[in-house]
């Protein structure tokens, strides 16, 4: 069995957390963020039971400024 650090980003979306892995492109819900975390990695441990991950290289993940009218 392999293991793999992913991505979890976490929002409120009306009174539900959603969770998302951007890695994958799973995403997932519950009523705390612990229960949005669990159904997360449930969902993409089963998306990747059938769609492996291709290997890539590590990502930067950074912030940047802009102005906008």
């Amino acid at each position: 069995m392999k293991t793999k650090k992913l991505t979890a980003i976490i929002y409120t979306e009306d009174d539900m957390y959603i969770a998302e892995c951007p890695e994958v492109g799973t995403v997932d819900q519950g009523a705390t963020i612990e229960e949005a975390i669990a159904n997360l990695k449930e969902a993409t441990r089963l998306y990747l039971e059938e769609c492996p991950l291709i290997e890539t290289t590590p990502r930067l993940v950074t912030t940047i400024e802009i102005s906008y009218a």
